[in-house]
């Protein structure tokens, strides 16, 4: 029996990437376009070994809170598992957390940002 979706996840960086889903969740995910606002992405060097061999990159970006407006930050949102969120939190560096928030469309979605 396989588990039903239950978790939404967005993502605006190497989640997106087909290769790092299948490595991430063993198969790619579809997602919806969506973004996110009062956030800025900033650039971040990664310190876990198996993020980078999996992204191919040490240099990610992520997401902190702005003080005032901001432009959308484009993304995907998945519908996914619990078990695929858990293979998630795995997946992202130790500077990032994940956290719940009101993407644009209104759907209420987990996303990582910055520690």
């Amino acid at each position: 029996m396989t588990e039903a979706p239950g978790e939404h996840l967005f993502s605006y960086g190497t989640l997106q990437d087909e290769k790092v889903q299948r490595a991430v969740f063993g198969r790619p995910v579809r997602g919806t376009s969506d973004a996110i606002v009062g956030y800025e992405l900033v650039p971040v060097t990664i310190s876990s070994r198996k993020a980078i061999a999996i992204s191919g990159k040490a240099q990610h970006t992520t997401l902190v809170p702005t003080k005032g407006e901001s432009d959308p930050i484009e993304g995907v949102v998945f519908h996914i598992t619990a078990s695929d969120l858990a293979a998630a939190d795995r997946y992202e560096s130790a500077e990032y957390h994940r956290i719940k928030v009101r993407l644009r469309s209104g759907v209420e979605a987990w996303v990582y940002v910055r520690v």
